[in-house]
């Protein structure tokens, strides 16, 4: 993966009105730290950062022009945004050299089409991988062309690019191939969720049939007790 050149400004007011004032500016507040160096306040411009992203994917390598001194190279390391509306709330880089190896996500993708009659399911949508910090790849592909009912394939069976190392466990599963139901099993099972809502409704209307005659019995032995204690007083 090539290196992506993105500028970026210093900050100088932290805090979470201050990172409010930057995003209300169009920038997206980012801090920049590693190799036991201190922290580093920046921020960049929202547009041009989420079209690097777009781009170049979450594990772009990122060179970062526009502050002092050599231009680092970074690793977005956690990227937050509004869960609502979102834009982006902060950003945390990590810097990286040349020839480090380094830990990242990297999105899975199945590549061709099970056998007929399968339901392909996907257990997992990333692999964790140790890889060169400049060759980190945006995807690895999972090959399911024709695959059979019954097929598991596990993160050990996923073949990396040259160099990566795979860190999530061998052993997880991440894809899953079983039969796909047949049209008249999915109508039984219709079915049978419509009988099991039509008896719970007959139940309920017993229930409130129920407490309607106790209702009623309740209030007929009421209005008797009060007539007979009416007339005992009358005489």
């Amino acid at each position: 993966m090539a290196d992506t050149r993105i500028a970026a400004e210093p900050r100088t007011e932290f805090g979470k009105g201050a990172a409010r004032r930057t995003r209300r500016a169009g920038k997206v507040p980012a801090v920049l730290y590693g190799h036991g160096t201190d922290p580093v306040h920046l921020s960049f411009d929202t547009v041009e950062f989420a079209a690097v992203l777009r781009e170049n994917g979450r594990n772009a390598l990122l060179t970062i022009t526009g502050l002092e001194g050599q231009p680092p190279m970074a690793l977005a390391k956690s990227i937050v945004r509004d869960p609502i509306k979102g834009f982006f709330e902060h950003v945390d880089l990590v810097l990286v050299r040349r020839g480090e190896k380094v830990q990242v996500d990297v999105r899975l993708v199945l590549m061709g089409d099970a056998a007929s009659g399968t339901l392909v399911f996907q257990n997992e949508d990333t692999l964790t991988i140790e890889a060169d910090a400049t060759d980190i790849p945006e995807e690895i592909p999972v090959v399911i062309e024709d695959a059979e009912i019954g097929t598991q394939i596990n993160a050990g069976d996923i073949r990396l690019p040259d160099g990566a190392v795979l860190v999530t466990d061998t052993d997880i599963l991440v894809v899953n191939v079983t039969e796909a139901p047949t049209e008249e099993a999915m109508e039984e099972e219709i079915d049978a969720e419509g009988a099991g809502v039509e008896e719970d409704a007959s139940e309920d209307e017993a229930a409130e049939t129920g407490e309607s005659s106790e209702a009623a019995s309740g209030d007929g032995s009421g209005e008797g007790a009060e007539a007979s204690s009416s007339d005992a007083d009358e005489s």
